[in-house]
């Protein structure tokens, strides 16, 4: 059986991911829904979407338990509702809304860049009951404390607090951005439990009407999931590398210390983050860029689905015009020579081998790219379907228009005044309307009974009449 390993952020090493029964085991932090997911948001749904399908071609469809949280409790939910509520609704109403219609929109735009279902997908909001046993075990065994209708981890109640971001005390406070309230015993512990007004999401609790702390809501939901399955400690939990500090280190460690362990996962697996054109995403700087403006672009999913896996996971990924270039070259190229071949079968050895050695996807990349080079149809086929690409679902960007009446006419008349000039010798001529036509996506082929010609899937008319006028 191939070994999959993965770098552990914990550990700062390379590890083995150890089935156990034969079941595999993988948590992920998923969106917040308030607003459209921006493409730093669908780097980690694609990342860990190839390795559940290698987990999955590995051992079994069947035994791998791949949960991606939904999480509709939170602050900046509650701002947002209240900030674009209707003419007499209520926040609370306005924060059900929201997060239906952005939780929709959310697997709407990772369908479409091909990210499979996660076995589970659980809301914040079914397990608040689980939230509240788990923050009243951890005031039993003092690592928690209530103050004015609050709950607080105390961080200094267990001795591992830091060991997964491996900062020091100095460093951990400056990250935390922690919140200077006199109820607290120390200014880095953090809230588990928080009062709700009248109008806020609340559920009632031993401390108040209240609603949990973010970190505490995926503790719970990873026990309650996974728990039955695996115990205290299940193989994988993933995210983004802007969660390693403060939300995996607070997870980790109200889940440690409320059930006596060591870790609640043998490996903590993150993505780099994403830039745009060499600088942070903002709105600020006009570069906010969310799946759904590059669908209504016309940018296709499989194209997105392809920049995003074009550097390995770990690294920072610059999101580019030239590789949205790239891969919409390379993606067309890729789809007519697996349409040409045999049905795929199993994916090819060395696919796998990169994708198992800590989800090397340049290397994957480089492999499918000598079997588009050698023809081999099927092996290309099967291996990009690992990735991910290639599949049925992501299939019809690429489909050759159809030409109108009068496109088909113009055409018609530049490839005879081509003929023409050809035959008047006026070859700088004639090569002129042939690039012009090429550029605008026209596919032109001599043969001895004349020229004939296709659309290409990028056609542009309006460079038809800009490149031949």
């Amino acid at each position: 059986m191939t070994e999959i390993r993965l770098w552990n952020t914990r550990d700062r090493a390379e590890q083995p991911v150890v089935a156990r029964d034969g079941r595999v085991g993988m948590y992920v932090c998923g969106p917040t829904v308030y607003d459209r997911a921006h493409v730093g948001n669908a780097r980690p749904a694609v990342v860990f979407d190839v390795l559940f399908r290698l987990l999955r071609h590995v051992h079994g469809d069947g035994n791998v338990t791949y949960v991606r949280n939904i999480t509709d409790i939170d602050d900046k939910i509650n701002a947002r509702a209240a900030e674009t509520r209707q003419a007499d609704e209520r926040v609370i109403d306005a924060v059900a809304r929201i997060t239906a219609e952005t939780g929709g929109w959310y697997l709407e735009d990772m369908a479409a860049i091909g990210c499979l279902e996660p076995t589970r997908m659980p809301r914040a909001t079914a397990f608040v009951p689980e939230m509240v046993g788990i923050i009243e075990t951890l005031i039993e065994r003092g690592h928690a404390y209530a103050a004015e209708g609050h709950v607080l981890f105390s961080v200094g109640s267990w001795e591992s607090y830091g060991s997964l971001s491996r900062r020091s005390t100095d460093e951990l406070l400056a990250g935390a951005r922690v919140d200077v309230a006199p109820y607290k015993r120390d200014p880095m512990d953090f809230v588990l439990w928080k009062p709700s007004t009248e109008d806020q999401p609340g559920w009632e609790s031993p401390w108040s009407y209240g609603r949990p702390g973010w970190h505490i809501e995926c503790s719970a939901m990873s026990k309650a999931i996974l728990g039955p399955l695996f115990g205290e400690r299940f193989q994988i939990h993933g995210g983004g590398i802007d969660l390693v500090f403060p939300h995996h280190e607070n997870e980790r460690a109200q889940s440690c210390a409320a059930h006596g362990i060591e870790d609640m996962a043998d490996i903590w697996a993150h993505n780099g983050f994403l830039m745009v054109e060499g600088e942070k995403m903002s709105k600020s700087l006009g570069n906010f860029i969310t799946v759904a403006d590059l669908r209504e672009k016309g940018v296709p999913g499989e194209v997105i689905r392809y920049v995003l896996l074009s550097a390995q996971y770990r690294q920072p990924l610059d999101w580019t015009a030239d590789r949205v270039e790239q891969a919409t070259t390379v993606l067309r190229r890729w789809r007519a020579i697996a349409a040409a071949g045999a049905e795929p079968g199993e994916p090819p050895a060395e696919v796998v081998e990169a994708l198992a050695d800590d989800l090397n996807t340049p290397a994957a990349f480089a492999a499918l790219h000598r079997m588009a080079g050698t023809g081999d149809a099927a092996g290309l086929a099967a291996g990009a379907s690992l990735l991910g690409l290639l599949t049925p679902a992501l299939a019809g960007w690429d489909a050759a228009p159809e030409a109108d009446a009068g496109t088909a006419s113009r055409i018609d008349a530049l490839l005879e005044e081509r003929a023409a000039a050809r035959k008047a010798k006026d070859f700088s001529r004639a090569d002129a309307i042939r690039d012009g036509l090429v550029a605008a996506g026209v596919d032109v082929k001599d043969t001895p009974q004349g020229a004939s010609w296709t659309l290409a899937p990028d056609f542009d008319p309006t460079k038809l009449l800009e490149a031949t006028s």
